[in-house]
């Protein structure tokens, strides 16, 4: 596959690539996910915040492709099961993989490699593609986080899916719509380059 031919951003930057530079991408994309999620707004009706996670998730696997999408969300979860303070809030502990943010956390991995599978196969070239890919993605994560709040709380999926799913969704979709409008223009410009 020629850099001209792929749809994954990273592949279409110059200088050859390497173990190295995928290494320096999977972990430069695990510690923006960090970044966002310092930035949260905590809501009475959930244990969970609203965080820029979701966007960062999205964006490593529109951006790296499924393999590294998905290796940077997995650094990013061990960095923050080391003790790192990257969860929202600075929080850094395995501890905080199984509360109440745990089904949402554990899900990032899927998420990003679903997005870039996605965008490899084509989803980056439209818009309406690429949203239809990031809403797939992000209502795998508030579906997995809203199973896990029923699961951990022992609560009715109604009442899952009011801590879980609906707090987040407007915030999520503004995280489409600017990882979904951007992406294509990026690849439109490297294209004509």
């Amino acid at each position: 596959m020629t850099r001209a031919s792929t749809d994954i951003l990273i592949d279409r930057v110059p200088g050859a690539r390497s173990f190295a530079t995928d290494a320096a991408w999977v972990i430069a994309f695990s510690l923006v996910t960090a970044a966002c999620a310092q930035i949260s707004i905590h809501l009475p009706i959930s244990p969970v915040p609203i965080t820029g996670q979701t966007f960062a998730v999205l964006l490593s696997g529109a951006v790296l492709g499924w393999r590294r999408g998905f290796l940077s969300q997995v650094v990013y979860l061990a960095e923050g099961a080391a003790g790192m303070p990257v969860f929202a809030d600075g929080a850094g502990s395995a501890f905080h993989l199984v509360g109440p943010s745990g089904g949402f956390l554990l899900c990032f991995p899927l998420a990003a490699a679903l997005v870039g599978w996605l965008v490899e196969q084509g989803a980056a070239r439209s818009v309406g593609m690429l949203a239809g890919a990031l809403v797939s993605a992000d209502v795998l994560i508030l579906c997995a986080g809203s199973l896990w709040l029923r699961l951990l709380f022992h609560i009715p999926f109604a009442q899952a899916w009011m801590m879980g799913f609906y707090p987040f969704v407007i915030a999520d979709v503004a995280k489409v719509i600017l990882v979904g409008c951007t992406l294509p223009r990026v690849l439109r410009r490297l294209e004509a380059r």
